[in-house]
């Protein structure tokens, strides 16, 4: 939670400093603003975050991309923040190996907020995948691996490695 929301300052641009706190058994994210109550949930906060760098196009630019980046940054909060199992890890991944079929994209063509934090969320999970397993998720391989090279977006993270002579040619 913390760690990915300083990630994010960091991607957007924004002078960081700001105060993150946990609370609860969840370890839900919390800001401390200067003025007024704190604001607390990582989905509210990151889109706090992007709008305060005036980068709104990475919530959607039409209503149906808003949806669609809301829809994903909530599964992100309760599915993969909840998931910690293999069988966790496999249901999301196989999800998301679904949606991402025909698309580059988690919102369809544009890069958005629930890519970025999707992206934080599986790292630790993608990182711990066999060869095989990055092949049987190919269309979460090819996402995956779009994104950790997208400007600024793995920042200290490690490169998660992907063998592109089998995982990107239809020659088997």
């Amino acid at each position: 939670g913390a760690a990915e929301l300083e990630l994010l300052e960091r991607l957007l641009g924004l002078p960081g400093g700001n105060k993150y706190g946990v609370q609860g058994q969840r370890k839900v994210p919390v800001l401390q603003t200067n003025n007024g109550p704190g604001l607390t949930g990582l989905m509210t906060i990151a889109a706090h975050l992007v709008r305060q760098a005036k980068k709104d196009q990475l919530l959607g630019n039409t209503a149906e991309e808003k949806a669609v980046v809301q829809q994903w940054l909530e599964y992100r909060v309760t599915r993969v923040n909840g998931g910690s199992s293999k069988e966790d890890a496999r249901i999301i991944l196989k999800d998301l190996n679904t949606h991402l079929e025909d698309k580059v994209y988690l919102a369809g063509n544009i890069f958005t907020l629930a890519d970025i934090l999707m992206y934080y969320g599986l790292h630790h999970i993608m990182v711990d995948l066999t060869v095989q397993e990055k092949e049987k998720y190919l269309n979460v391989s090819r996402w995956f691996n779009h994104i950790q090279h997208y400007p600024g977006v793995r920042q200290h993270l490690s490169n998660v490695v992907f063998i592109k002579n089998r995982l990107y040619t239809n020659a088997h």
